[in-house]
């Protein structure tokens, strides 16, 4: 992973995290299911497995004795695309994983609205500056970030 990626990781808050969880399962359904049209087995295996192994991590994440009706919701919807992926990769079908992907998709944006929520996802406190310096770039080129300064407020 980039350090690009690391950084803005490393900083996002759990709403963000789990907003990112989603995105892996959407990337790795996508996989699989080109995969499919390629008749690559070991690919979708391979893919699935990883959108599987994100969907066990969130589940076992899960907190009844916090969250309520709200958590049990997503319990039943962690126990649901799990079938639906496993029966899509089973039966090799495109069509099922698109189908899958709608729902984890319409899920995901429902946490991207609560991401958006200041009382729940509060932006940070102050400004971060990265002080980057690289001398003799491939141009001879001379620049630091810290003269343009960094926001990470996703």
């Amino acid at each position: 992973m980039g350090s690009y990626q690391e950084h803005a990781l490393e900083s996002a808050s759990a709403v963000e995290l789990v907003v990112a969880l989603y995105d892996g399962i959407i990337r790795f359904l996508y996989s699989a299911s080109a995969a499919v049209e390629r008749g690559d087995q070991a690919g979708r295996r391979a893919a699935v497995k990883r959108a599987l192994d994100i969907i066990i991590h969130l589940q076992a994440r899960l907190r009844m004795d916090v969250g309520g009706r709200p958590a049990e919701a997503l319990s039943e919807f962690y126990a649901t695309i799990f079938a639906q992926i496993l029966q899509a990769s089973q039966s090799a079908s495109r069509q099922k994983f698109e189908h899958a992907i709608d729902c984890v998709r319409n899920v995901r944006d429902a946490w991207r609205q609560v991401a958006k929520d200041p009382k729940v996802n509060p932006a940070p406190a102050q400004v971060m500056t990265m002080p980057i310096r690289r001398q003799g770039g491939l141009d001879g080129d001379e620049f630091s970030a810290d003269a343009v300064g960094s926001r990470w407020n996703a």
